[in-house]
């Protein structure tokens, strides 16, 4: 086991940039206990790692079990968004204003991990969030590895890129992924070390976009993640474009059109998408929410 303590230099809201690697409820890789910390597990470059993070006097404290807790530690700062670089971002409309003040410890954590970013965002492609997850807690509890020290029970480590690429078919099935889906994860599993190797936000964009499979919003969800980009905003998003357009003109919009709302904001737009989706600011419904499917019974 490892640890290690520091104070960050400013408000830093540490439970906010965790949860962006949160993969919904029951998610494997991630848990919070009831004594309030975040535990999180990872395959780093020196192998698995179980993560725990709390926050108490002022000071974020993380500890770490496995091949990968030195490496983890040492990203701890970024994953928790303290090098996150607000300098170049100001809020011009009220509604952001407002967002900043009531958040100005929001912060974009960054992992520096592509695959565990990679897979959970194909699985959520065109399909509603409770399916993806579905298939990403099947996935990992067959698959997975157990998490190293004394993690929450159930926990399980990504695997790594060579067991994507073997997955049977029927299992992706019985995970609820259909074919497409699973393709695209076996393909980019081929790649795994090259895009784990990207050094910026552009080079891994291009990478990723050059893989059947792969397009504007999963590069973006990933970048995100793993490189804290803030400009890499979700176009393609099922909900994002309508509640951006409605927060900040009052009517819904598409795509094109939140674009150009956030233009403003370029270098940060996916800073200023995210304080928007903060606010509770929402289109009203006028139908009903898309089902999920589940391709175990076809």
């Amino acid at each position: 086991m490892r640890e290690r303590s520091w104070a960050p230099g400013g408000p830093l809201d540490v439970a906010s940039a965790l949860a962006a690697q949160r993969r919904g409820g029951g998610d494997p890789a991630w848990c919070r206990t009831s004594d309030g910390a975040v535990w999180r597990t990872s395959r780093t470059p020196d192998g698995p790692v179980t993560l725990r993070v709390t926050v108490a006097g002022g000071q974020v404290h993380g500890r770490a079990w496995g091949p990968g807790a030195e490496w983890m530690l040492e990203s701890l700062p970024a994953l928790v968004g303290a090098d996150d670089d607000v300098s170049g971002f100001t809020a011009r409309h009220p509604v952001l204003l407002d967002a900043v003040r009531k958040h100005a410890g929001l912060r974009i954590g960054r992992t520096g991990r592509v695959m565990e970013a990679l897979v959970p965002a194909v699985l959520e492609q065109k399909v509603v969030g409770q399916e993806a997850w579905r298939a990403w807690r099947w996935l990992l509890r067959h698959y997975g590895e157990p998490a190293p020290g004394p993690a929450p029970d159930g926990m399980r480590v990504i695997p790594e890129p060579g067991v994507w690429r073997e997955i049977p078919s029927w299992h992706w099935h019985r995970a609820g992924a259909e074919a497409v889906r699973a393709r695209t994860v076996a393909n980019a599993a081929w790649h795994a070390d090259k895009l784990e190797a990207a050094a910026t936000s552009e080079e891994l964009d291009r990478l990723l976009r050059a893989l059947p499979g792969v397009g504007v919003w999963t590069s973006a969800e990933v970048r995100q993640r793993v490189f804290g980009d803030p400009d890499a905003v979700s176009v393609g998003d099922f909900h994002l474009a309508k509640i951006v357009g409605y927060a900040l003109t009052g009517e819904k919009t598409d795509d094109p059109g939140m674009l150009r709302l956030l233009e403003p904001y370029r270098g940060h737009r996916h800073r200023a998408a995210m304080l928007i989706t903060r606010t509770g600011l929402r289109p009203p419904a006028r139908g009903p929410r898309m089902p999920a499917r589940d391709y175990r019974s076809f």
